[in-house]
C-alpha cells in the first residue's frame, strides 16, 4: 500500500513539473485539477518541499529552474486566468522606454476583489479588447503598441519615439501602429503647448 502510494505520488509530482515546465516553473491548482492530480496531493508535495507556495493556490515546481519570466507567470497565475500583463511591465518585458517598474502591473476585464496575490503586484481592472492582447514567452500581456500609447501621458517624449524605433526595427508594431503613436505623442505635444500658453 505504502508502495502504491509514494509510486502515485512520484507520477503526481511528475504530471506537475510537466505542467511547470511550461510555466516558468509555475503550477496552479486550477491546472493540477485538470492533469488529475487532487488539491490534496498538492499540497502534500508542498509540504514535503517538492513545490513552494508563491500565492493562493499557485506554487512554484521546484524541479524546474527559475527563469526570468517565473516572476511574472507567478503573478498572472495568482490573478487568474483572464489576467495579462500591461503598461511599463510590457515595456520592460521588451526593453523598451527605458522603464523599470518596480511593481509587477497586471490587468484582468473582469472585478477583481481579492488583495494583489503579492505587495510587488499591482492589478487594475482593465477593458482591452482582444486585438489588445498577445502572448509572449508563454505569457499573456498587452501589445506594445497598447502599452506605448498607454504610456504617452507619463513616459518621457523622446524615450517614446526611441522605444517606437526599436519597436519598429525589432517587429514589434507594425508602420501603422508607430505612426499612430507618433501621432499620439504629437497631440499630447499640442495640448502641452496650448496649456502652457493659458
Amino acid at each position: 500500500m505504502d508502495l502504491q502510494r509514494e509510486g502515485a505520488g512520484m507520477t503526481y509530482r511528475h504530471d506537475l513539473w510537466e505542467i511547470a515546465a511550461e510555466n516558468h516553473g509555475i503550477v496552479t491548482t486550477r491546472q493540477a485539477d485538470d492533469a488529475g492530480v487532487p488539491a490534496v496531493e498538492v499540497r502534500k508535495l508542498a509540504s514535503r518541499t517538492a513545490l513552494e507556495r508563491v500565492g493562493h493556490g499557485v506554487y512554484r515546481h521546484r524541479g524546474v529552474p527559475v527563469d526570468e519570466w517565473t516572476e511574472l507567470a507567478a503573478a498572472l497565475a495568482g490573478v487568474g486566468e483572464d489576467a495579462f500583463l500591461e503598461g511599463d511591465t510590457v515595456l520592460a518585458m521588451f526593453g523598451l522606454a527605458l522603464v523599470n517598474p518596480h511593481k509587477i502591473h497586471v490587468g484582468t476585464r473582469r472585478r477583481w476583489r481579492n488583495q494583489p496575490p503579492r505587495n510587488t503586484v499591482v492589478t487594475v481592472r482593465s477593458d482591452v479588447t482582444e486585438d489588445d492582447l498577445t502572448t509572449h514567452q508563454g505569457l499573456r500581456c498587452v501589445t506594445v503598441r497598447r502599452a506605448l500609447i498607454e504610456g504617452i501621458p507619463r513616459l518621457i517624449r523622446e524615450r517614446v519615439l526611441d522605444a517606437v524605433t526599436d519597436a519598429r526595427r525589432r517587429d514589434l508594431i507594425d508602420e501603422l501602429e508607430a505612426t499612430e503613436i507618433i501621432g499620439a505623442v504629437a497631440g499630447r505635444d499640442r495640448l502641452l503647448a496650448l496649456a502652457t500658453r493659458n
